[in-house]
Order: structure tokens, then C-alpha cells, then sequence
């Protein structure tokens, strides 16, 4: 793996100099758009929408709709908004990694330590497995400020992503269930469905089916062969019982 970001852990008086790699990758397939009758790949221009003529690039500057106009930005303004440029993750505090909503990750980055640091290092990884808490901070990559959440994971220090609160969106507009009424027995039958699907959460165990089979596809076609479409067979309740769909759900799940 190659680095990404080089700089330091700010754990209070103590610099930790480290480096960062991406913790990552993406199983889709690169997927080219070509023309249907020539296979000739798409090139996209970035037209104006009055005369629909390409723009130079040079030529095209950024702008906010506020109201009924833009107001054009340029470097400067860009330059006076942007974070100061620092090489430092400054731990702001540290919390229970169970508090942190889900819905907040965005994505995680390895980090290994530079020679001179690794004690400072293994000093931090130890102290976030024994009190089971995980860091929060901020760090500028790419120009933009971040914050992450820093957390131990098989003897290695994570820097993950997460969302500021502003961009979560409000549950306000969505329709809630709350005055719905649910029963002692298919509270019971819900609880026990729960109960009979619970495992141990191993991630090995979900593969990326989709793209595996798109490459079969592919791979066969490319030899001539026609591709085949599995067609799925969704299973359907024999009642519209919401109490006898979970007892027929109790008893079909393979090996029950």
C-alpha cells in the first residue's frame, strides 16, 4: 500500500508521527460507456447551457445561487474559507465508540508509525484497547477539514471519517410509526424470529455476489458463450396475518 497523508496524532503534549493509508477499496467493476455501434468510449464535455458550446476549463469559475443570482467565487475567497494547513490530529477528547451513531461513518485510513514514534504509538493503540474508548479529532486532508474518530483494531490505530452533525438530515419529514399497536404474541414471535437469525457478526461470511457473478457474465461472453440470468424466486407468505408470517418465517430459515 502506498501512503496517502503523512503528519502527526496530537495526544496531548506528545506528538505521534505517523502515516496514513487507505483502509479501503471499492469491489465494483470499472465499467467503461461506449457508444452502442462502435464500442467508442463516451467523452464528456462541460457544455454552456444557453449556447451549448464547450467551455474551456480555464474558463469556468464556481458559484453559489443565493436567492435569484450567483455570487462567483474566486481563489481568494476559497483560500480565506479554507482550514489552516496543519499535519496534526489533534485529539479533541475521547468517548464510548457505542455512542457514536452509525449514520456518522464515512470511511477509515490505517495508520502506521514513523520510526521515532512507535513507542508514543504503541502507547496510544494499548490505552484505547484497555479503556475501550476511541478518540475524537479533526485534520485537514485534501484542503478540508475532517473529523474523525480514532480507534484500535488488531493492533493497529484507525482514523475514521465521520459526518459533522450539520450533515445529517432531519427525521422531521419522515412519517414515523408510532401509533401503530403490536400484540404480546407478535411481540414474542418478533423477538424470538430476532433470536433464532442471531449470530456472531463475521463479515467474511457477506461477499459482493453481484460483481463476482458480473465478472462470470463477462468472462463467458468474452469466449462467446451466452450469458445466463439467474431468476430469483421470492418467497411469499401463505396469510396476510402479520402474526402468521413470523411463524411461518420461525420455521423457514435453512437449517431451523
Amino acid at each position: 500500500m502506498r501512503s496517502i497523508w503523512k503528519g502527526s496524532i496530537g495526544f496531548g503534549l506528545v506528538n505521534i508521527p505517523i502515516k496514513l493509508f487507505s483502509g479501503v477499496q471499492n469491489s465494483n467493476l470499472d465499467l467503461d460507456m461506449l457508444d452502442e455501434r462502435d464500442h467508442t468510449k463516451i467523452k464528456f464535455l462541460r457544455v454552456n447551457e444557453n449556447t451549448h458550446k464547450e467551455v474551456p476549463y480555464e474558463k469556468i469559475v464556481k458559484g453559489y445561487f443565493l436567492k435569484d443570482r450567483y455570487v462567483v467565487l474566486d481563489k481568494h475567497d476559497f483560500e480565506e474559507a479554507a482550514p489552516e494547513k496543519t499535519k496534526i490530529i489533534e485529539l479533541e477528547n475521547f468517548v464510548d465508540i457505542r455512542d457514536i451513531n452509525p449514520i456518522y461513518y464515512e470511511t477509515s485510513y490505517y495508520s502506521e508509525p514513523e520510526k521515532q514514534g512507535k513507542k508514543a504509538y504503541g502507547l496510544l493503540l494499548k490505552a484505547l484497547e484497555k479503556s475501550g474508548k476511541a478518540g475524537v479529532a479533526r485534520f485537514v486532508l485534501r484542503n478540508t477539514e475532517n473529523l474523525c474518530v480514532i480507534h484500535p483494531m488488531e493492533h493497529v490505530i484507525v482514523i475514521t471519517k465521520i459526518r459533522f452533525e450539520q450533515e445529517i438530515r432531519s427525521l422531521s419529514e419522515i412519517n414515523k410509526v408510532d401509533d401503530i399497536t403490536i400484540t404480546k404474541k407478535e411481540m414474542d414471535v418478533g423477538l424470538a424470529l430476532i433470536k433464532q437469525y442471531s449470530s456472531k457478526f463475521d463479515l467474511s461470511t457477506f461477499k459482493d455476489d453481484y460483481s463476482s457473478e458480473l465478472l462470470k457474465i463477462i468472462k463467458a461472453k468474452s469466449k462467446g458463450k451466452r450469458a445466463t440470468v439467474k431468476k430469483m424466486k421470492p418467497q411469499k407468505a401463505s396469510s396476510d396475518d402479520l402474526y402468521e408470517q413470523l411463524m411461518q418465517s420461525l420455521g423457514s430459515k435453512k437449517g431451523a
